[in-house]
């Protein structure tokens, strides 16, 4: 978890300035959700990203 804030800072944090709270927390929840929610490839799912676990789950279903 120590190494996800780190990168999240480096990207996000250290690149931008906020003018309020609400920007900052709207521009991290963004990011968690973009990123690591649907592109980061995921241990669990094979070491395919969310959206490629479910293209590939939904092309094996039509072939059967």
């Amino acid at each position: 978890m120590e190494s996800a804030w780190g990168v999240l800072k480096l990207e996000l944090v250290h690149h931008d300035r906020f003018k309020t709270r609400e920007e900052a927390l709207a521009a991290i929840q963004e990011y968690i959700e973009i990123f690591c929610n649907r592109t980061r490839k995921q241990a669990r799912l094979g070491y395919l990203s969310p959206v490629q676990f479910i293209k590939q789950y939904r092309h094996m279903q039509a072939a059967n």
